[in-house]
């Protein structure tokens, strides 16, 4: 360890991700560890403009590991925008000493960072805390597995309605610029269609499949990221209905229970290895770089890279979904 850090400081930024305070406590335990003071930031970077900064201790970090949300809150911050709202922003990190900066977020989160360093000039190591697991980088982002089960948990009590009435659900999951959370979750719920927006909808085979497969299924499913090209599961819903007025259909939004909950067991341990290895980073003089898992190895990501949002998608996964719907 190389470097001449001394006091770190620990947030959250962006939407909240199951996981985040299993990073959290990694952050404080791992500083501790190597005997550096810790501080939190509440509510990200609204609380870095207006200096709400603490000290924490292992103590602070005691029985979180399992708890959804953030401990530290998190919020937008208009003022961090300007040039004006990031220099207060450091004088307060100057007032408490604090030399290294984490930040637990998404791409907003390191756009942010990445101007802070420019001007500013402190060291800042980003974990990847978002559901979409969108980031370049990184095979898994912290809540991205929690999401897609809760998604699956949410789906498999519809199917048992659908069963029972023989219904056609169209079930919209988040995901405004990514259909990752929609593709995983529509494979492992058997979903007849997965409409994503990184994929033109070819509805006339979409109305087919639907069509074929109605005389061997009883309930058929189609699970809508809510950024695909026609505008979430109502309209998806809208065109089906006048294709086959006939259909029982409803539409399910899952919303933001996808963003809440106990973390899974791959969250909460992708989000402690990050958590430990973002303090090692800093220690050993990096700065401007996502801690990422690619291939279960830690690896780090300039932030201009990592927020540049994954557009290809699995080709093998969409064709698994054309196999196994029909």
């Amino acid at each position: 360890m190389s470097s001449n850090i001394k006091n770190i400081a620990v947030f959250t930024s962006g939407g909240d991700a199951p996981g985040m305070n299993a990073g959290i406590r990694a952050v404080v335990r791992t500083a501790l560890h190597y005997n550096l003071n810790v501080f939190g930031i509440g509510r990200g970077y609204d609380g870095m403009v207006n200096n709400d900064i603490f000290p924490m201790d292992a103590k602070s970090v005691a029985n979180i590991i399992q708890r959804g949300g953030t401990i530290l809150k998190t919020a937008r911050s208009e003022e961090f925008r300007t040039v004006e709202g990031r220099r207060r922003a450091y004088e307060n990190l100057q007032k408490h000493g604090i030399d290294g900066l984490v930040a637990i977020g998404g791409d907003g989160t390191f756009t942010g960072a990445a101007k802070f360093i420019e001007e500013h000039n402190i060291p800042v190591i980003g974990l990847p805390g978002t559901i979409d697991n969108d980031l370049a980088g990184t095979d898994f982002t912290i809540g991205y597995d929690t999401a897609i089960n809760t998604v699956i948990d949410a789906v498999d009590k519809i199917r048992d309605t659908a069963e029972s009435h023989d219904r056609v659900f169209v079930v919209e999951v988040m995901g405004r610029d990514s259909g990752l959370i929609a593709l995983r979750s529509g494979i492992s719920v058997g979903a007849e269609c997965v409409l994503i927006p990184e994929i033109k909808v070819n509805y006339e085979a979409m109305m087919d499949r639907l069509d074929r497969t109605r005389k061997n299924k009883a309930s058929r499913v189609i699970i809508v990221a809510e950024g695909d090209e026609v505008g979430g599961a109502f309209a998806v819903a809208e065109r089906i209905k006048e294709r086959f007025p006939q259909y029982d259909l409803r539409v399910s939004i899952l919303g933001h229970i996808q963003r809440g909950g106990s973390p899974s067991c791959m969250d909460r341990v992708l989000a402690s290895r990050l958590g430990v290895a973002a303090v090692e980073a800093l220690l050993e003089g990096r700065r401007g770089e996502m801690a990422g898992l690619i291939h279960g190895k830690i690896a780090f990501t300039p932030f201009d890279k990592a927020i540049k949002h994954i557009s290809t998608i699995n080709e093998n996964l969409l064709s698994i979904v054309d196999i196994l719907s029909s």
